[in-house]
Parts: structure tokens; C-alpha cells; sequence
């Protein structure tokens, strides 16, 4: 059951939460999404010979490095200090195209899932920008949290798969 949005207050406007009476527990966000192509824009991606470059490598740094800018991106997000981001990129023959999961941990008084969704949808676009040349019609979907650990809520894992 959903709870009472958290950033407005009483009048409605937009508001930073005050998390300063909340303890500092160790918390975990997972998040996913993919990116799919045209089968041989896949192909080209998995061989590395992309013309920009190998297309998964920069797009795990770029995850990693929009994780840290989480709060500078999303107005009321609080500045954390992260303890870990990874990025995960598979190919995935099926979609056709890649499937991306981002992990973040943090000891701190607030969540982590928006820099984990932060992470996979940066990491998507520079997929997206790294091979639009070959494939336009590439389609980025799926972005979603999977799962986070820690808080007051505690542990939360979606439904579906």
C-alpha cells in the first residue's frame, strides 16, 4: 500500500525530506533495464568493433560515474557517498540487444534506488549514443527497481521477474 508523498508538504510544494532523525543502516538498491536492437547491431556491440569504441565498457564507467551524480541530476535527491556501484551489461540473443542491472550500497540515513535507476538509465542511453549510428530504432525499456535492502521499510523485492 502506498504512503503519503513524501516531497510535497502540507500545501503541496515540493520539499528535501528531512532525514537527520533517521538512523544511518546499511542499504542496497538493485535496478535493470535493456536496450534492444536490430540483431546485427548486437553483433557488432559483442564483437567490439564498433567505430566509437568497445560500447559496454563505456557505458558500465558512464553507469557508474552518473551513480555518483545522482543528486545533481534529481532536484530533491540527497547527496550520499556511495560505498559501491556496479554495472552489469549482458547480451541478451533473445531481446534482441542488452540487458543492464546496477547494484548500489551505501551506510547512510537515506535509500539508494535512484542511483541504481540513475545508473541503468545512463548507462542505456550511452549504449543508445554509442551505436545510434548503426541502429535508430533501438529501444530503450524495462527500467525498473528489482529490489532494495536496508531502512526503516527494510527489504523490498519486485513481484515480477
Amino acid at each position: 500500500m502506498a504512503g503519503p508523498l513524501t516531497h510535497l508538504d502540507a500545501t503541496g510544494a515540493a520539499q528535501m525530506v528531512d532525514v537527520s532523525e533517521k538512523a544511518v543502516t546499511d542499504r542496497s538498491a538493485t535496478a535493470e533495464g535493456t536496450v534492444t536492437m536490430a540483431p546485427a547491431t548486437l553483433d557488432l556491440i559483442v564483437s567490439g568493433a564498433s567505430k566509437k569504441g568497445d560500447v559496454i565498457a563505456t557505458a558500465r564507467i558512464a553507469g557508474i560515474m552518473a551513480a555518483k551524480r545522482t543528486s545533481d541530476l534529481i532536484p530533491l535527491c540527497h547527496p550520499i557517498g556511495l560505498s559501491k556501484v556496479t554495472l552489469e551489461i549482458e547480451p541478451d540473443a533473445a531481446l534482441p540487444g542488452l540487458r543492464i542491472r546496477a547494484t548500489t550500497k551505501v551506510a547512510e540515513r537515506t535509500g539508494v534506488e535512484m542511483e541504481a535507476l540513475t545508473a541503468v538509465s545512463v548507462a542505456c542511453l550511452t549504449i543508445y549514443d554509442m551505436a545510434k549510428a548503426a541502429d535508430r530504432g533501438m529501444v530503450i525499456g524495462g527500467i525498473r527497481l528489482i529490489e532494495k535492502t536496508g531502512g526503516r521499510s527494510g527489504a523490498w523485492r519486485a513481484d515480477r521477474p
